[in-house]
């Protein structure tokens, strides 16, 4: 089959991948210069245990077992990363509470090794570290996300695949059993594909509102989901990730270092109404706040603004986060599509599962 994924991202390009692995002939239509230069290049790069999500989610799922596979991709292919580990701390009694509920969920969804330890048992980890207790996830780990990036390209094009940059999709139409669809850029033209994957991040309702026949009620809404990040100056004091309990929207301001051992703390949550990556130096007060609750050594003047990403959220400011949506032929009836959306964070962690799953819907 002739398989055309929209959106060289994380996902997109491991599920191009996979489906070129798969003997699929596949090309990638990248409305932008180089691949992953969104949401896949704006985030904490870390790898999730899978603890968070509710019992039988997509997240859930994928997570899991996209961490155990990304591991071992990793270390295959001599992608950068380091299992550190992480804390998820309380700073008081009610957290605690949502402490131990993250870890009962964690062991339900089969997460590997996690531990309740109290306070001093925490703290001796990590001396600079306050808390009441913590749970203890020994598998979340980070990653040097474009060398990912890099290695899942160089597979899908040791596999005949390509990538087309600066390649919008316009539109789609089915016409005798085939997708033609219409790209712009220096080479507009339509052609033909057997299947069209959808993984275009934050353009994804755009190119799915493109898509002639797909019912217009199975597009879900689009909130932009800002992630501010601020750098901290001086040496970590933590060897690992140090998160608190998980805020409406997100996981909340953490300690997230990088490969290198710079220390960066955030993301937090802020709605937007288009896409704007300036972070903004008063966000600051608001994280000097959050932080000292479990690292009270925390220096005066000590934070500057780094960089932010924007996650392609499906529901908005007071809602349930919702689920990945992933509308497969089965589901909605037309041959050959699979939209993706709402791929936002563990994305990254569950790409190589996501894959999977895509391809073996390919012919339902």
């Amino acid at each position: 089959m002739h398989v055309l994924v929209i959106g060289a991202g994380v996902v997109g390009l491991a599920a191009a991948r996979a489906a070129a692995r798969a003997g699929h002939t596949v090309i990638v239509a990248e409305a932008l210069s180089t691949i992953g230069s969104v949401t896949s290049s704006r985030n904490s790069e870390v790898i999730h245990g899978g603890m968070y999500y509710p019992t039988g989610t997509l997240r859930a799922r994928h997570s899991v077992a996209g961490r155990r596979m990304l591991y071992a991709y990793c270390a295959e292919h001599g992608v950068p990363h380091r299992k550190c580990g992480k804390l998820v701390v309380a700073t008081d009694h009610p957290e605690f509470e949502r402490v131990h509920a993250i870890a009962k969920q964690g062991a339900i969804n089969g997460v590997e090794g996690l531990e309740l330890i109290d306070d001093k048992t925490a703290m001796a980890l990590e001396p600079a570290l306050f808390c009441l207790g913590a749970l203890h996830s020994p598998e979340t780990g980070i990653i040097d996300a474009h060398s990912y990036m890099l290695a899942l390209r160089g597979d899908l094009e040791d596999a005949g695949g390509m990538i087309a940059f600066n390649t919008p999709v316009r539109g789609a139409v089915r016409k005798e059993g085939r997708w033609i669809v219409s790209f712009g850029g220096a080479d507009a033209g339509e052609f033909a594909f057997d299947v069209v994957i959808n993984c275009a991040g934050l353009g994804a309702q755009a190119v799915a509102r493109g898509i002639e026949d797909y019912p217009r009620d199975r597009i879900p809404p689009l909130f932009l989901g800002k992630g501010n990040y601020f750098s901290c100056a001086g040496k970590t004091p933590f060897t690992r990730l140090i998160y608190p309990v998980p805020i409406a929207g997100g996981l909340g301001v953490h300690v997230t270092l990088d490969l290198a051992g710079r220390m960066r703390f955030g993301p937090d949550v802020e709605w937007v109404d288009r896409e704007d990556y300036a972070v903004d130096p008063s966000r600051a007060a608001a994280f000097y706040m959050r932080i000292r609750t479990y690292w009270p050594g925390l220096p005066d003047g000590a934070l500057m603004p780094d960089y932010s990403g924007i996650r392609p959220k499906i529901t908005g400011p007071g809602e349930p986060q919702a689920d990945f949506y992933i509308d497969t032929p089965g589901e909605h009836g037309l041959p050959g599509l699979v939209q993706m959306f709402g791929i936002e964070s563990p994305g990254l962690t569950s790409s190589l599962s996501l894959a999977e799953y895509v391809v073996s819907a390919l012919s339902g």
